[in-house]
């Protein structure tokens, strides 16, 4: 059927409204400060977010407050809305706590990963050596972000999962920034060999003391960053 040049102008213009278009921003803004394209303290202008992701202010103004509720972003009366930023003795904290959740649900996946699961895993690490082994260091962070999402999903442990999610969507750009470090990469990657063998192996001992290393790791590479960077 034939479009009219009017009728695709008219259609290119139509912004997302109501839940889709606040779980579009939402998600979004999530992968922009994945991305490291948003910065901490960084003002966050409801009219632009509106015509960068193709939404309504008002699903723009409800996406922010989402976000508020997950301390990712800051509202300030009559100021609008920030970047949260993360100091680094918070970042610790955080990650303490992901460890101590991360650490029962690698337990439980060693117990209760599927087949397909584990196959997953394994295919990961592989995917992740690649990543390590040419450089592509957005990639490599990629799969990192999704081997820690499949063994608390192959844990079960839905209430894990949800506090896990809130811990990781303020964690962002620390994460990122960590991965970028030199050599950084390459060091983690044997820890997450390690969780995944130890989960593939359903020896959920090894994959809860894999883990404890892994963000033992994370810590001390956090404490290491200087408390003015600002990230």
């Amino acid at each position: 059927m034939h479009v009219s040049a009017k009728e695709t102008t008219t259609e290119r213009h139509v912004h997302l409204t109501g839940a889709k278009g606040r779980r579009h921003v939402r998600e979004q803004i999530r992968r922009a400060l994945q991305n490291g394209e948003l910065a901490p303290g960084q003002r966050l202008v409801e009219q632009d977010l509106a015509d960068t992701y193709g939404a309504t202010r008002n699903a723009v103004r409800d996406a922010l407050i989402d976000l508020s509720a997950e301390d990712i972003v800051t509202l300030v009366p009559q100021r609008g809305a920030r970047v949260r930023v993360i100091t680094v003795e918070e970042a610790v904290q955080i990650t303490e706590c992901r460890a101590a959740l991360e650490r029962l649900c690698a337990r439980k996946a060693a117990l209760m990963a599927s087949d397909k699961q584990l196959a997953e895993l394994r295919e990961i690490g592989e995917k992740m050596a690649e990543a390590v082994e040419t450089g592509a260091f957005d990639t490599y962070s990629a799969f990192n972000r999704r081997m820690h999402a499949l063994i608390v999903d192959a844990s079960g442990q839905t209430v894990a999962k949800r506090q896990l999610d809130r811990l990781n969507n303020q964690m962002v750009r620390y994460q990122f920034h960590l991965a970028l470090r030199p050599g950084r990469s390459a060091v983690s990657l044997v820890q997450h060999l390690d969780i995944i063998n130890a989960v593939c192996n359903h020896d959920p001992e090894a994959a809860a003391a894999a883990i404890t290393a892994h963000l033992d790791s994370v810590i001390e590479q956090l404490q290491a960053t200087p408390q003015h960077t600002g990230i």
